[in-house]
């Protein structure tokens, strides 16, 4: 038995329709899932890492789009900390591999979210240079690549790299009708808060007749209450 069929024979051992069905209530859009608790799908991650951890990144990433392309919930999470183990060994070239996961297997916010604040965030805080293809999928069709566009800046904004970036992405996806879209790019521009709360406040008055009351409030969520009170004036 591979480490692939140890890991799914594990999962529907532990597997639990209470679990499953609250779970699902998070969801808008249907997702697979076994219904295993997020905590101990991040232990079985931990403890299965053992086997793989002598593997050449190149190999356990083949590994990792293995669990991916099952589609369910539980094996995306154990393959984006696995991926993730590897933040050391990650180069420019990895993403390619890395948009075509977002692409092709990324189908819920938390998928995006976990994937994206990790692996990808910390390619783009390292390689910087690869943002500008990042910015490119503001004009994608599939609203978890362009959420991806959005929370992948976050790790970034936080080492205070990339603001303009930032800017430039909330203001591309500023009318964007899909609410995790909208969140997204909220988020992002809250993070933006905590090293650039001047120019997100600017930025924010300026477009606020445009912007959705979704992004506007996660954008706002940091700020003084007196700025808050100025954005929310019509």
């Amino acid at each position: 038995m591979n480490i692939i069929q140890t890991i799914q024979k594990e999962l529907k051992r532990q597997a639990d329709p209470t679990v499953k069905k609250s779970a699902l209530r998070w969801f808008k859009e249907p997702i697979k899932l076994y219904g295993v608790k997020t905590p101990e799908v991040r232990r079985m991650s931990q403890e299965f890492y053992r086997e793989v951890q002598d593997l050449s990144k190149n190999e356990l990433f083949d590994i990792c789009e293995k669990l991916m392309q099952s589609g369910m919930q539980e094996e995306f999470v154990i393959a984006s900390a696995w991926a993730f183990r590897r933040r050391k060994e990650f180069n420019e070239t990895d993403f390619d591999r890395f948009e075509a996961w977002v692409d092709q297997y990324v189908s819920n916010w938390a998928m995006c979210d976990d994937f994206c604040t990790k692996s990808l965030g910390y390619l783009l805080l390292d390689f910087p240079a690869l943002v500008p293809k990042i910015k490119l999928w503001t004009k994608s069709k599939n609203q978890w690549v362009q959420r991806a566009c959005t929370v992948s800046l976050i790790i970034p904004v936080r080492n205070k790299q990339n603001i303009d970036d930032v800017f430039d992405v909330a203001f591309d996806l500023l009318e964007c009708p899909e609410d995790m879209v909208q969140k997204g790019y909220g988020w992002m521009l809250k993070e933006a808060t905590k090293h650039y709360q001047d120019e997100v406040f600017k930025f924010v008055m300026k477009y606020k007749s445009h912007m959705p009351r979704t992004a506007l409030r996660y954008a706002i969520e940091k700020m003084p209450k007196r700025l808050k009170k100025d954005t929310m004036i019509k």
